[in-house]
């Protein structure tokens, strides 16, 4: 489980990464990174649609996700703000792919912010 100092909360914090961050895509998820923003701990947000399936799917892709994100956080520079927003064919895709692409996406966007 994401530790609840790494999570975000505030659909202002949502907005204003979505908005202002680099993008990066990896197939069944899009990331969305914007750095430098505090000098905290990165905080991560997820965004699952109806889109994605039922209220059962949605749930259990996020689970996954956060799961994922977990093994990650420590990766990402610290102060920023990651929102990873599942497309509708993370549904029933197992977790390694889910880890591929999240890990592609993750790159993207973060060359992206380095450029």
């Amino acid at each position: 489980m994401l530790s609840p100092r790494n999570r975000m909360r505030s659909s202002a914090d949502f907005t204003e990464t979505v908005r202002g961050g680099a993008r990066g895509g990896g197939g069944t998820l899009m990331v969305h990174l914007n750095v430098g923003l505090t000098g905290e701990s990165p905080l991560v947000g997820f965004v699952v649609s109806k889109a994605v399936g039922n209220s059962v799917v949605r749930h259990r892709v996020q689970r996954q996700l956060r799961h994922l994100m977990r093994e990650r956080v420590n990766h990402v520079p610290a102060g920023a703000r990651v929102v990873v927003r599942a497309l509708p064919s993370a549904a029933g895709t197992p977790s390694e792919r889910l880890g591929r692409d999240l890990d592609t996406a993750l790159s993207v966007a973060t060359r992206k912010v380095r450029r």
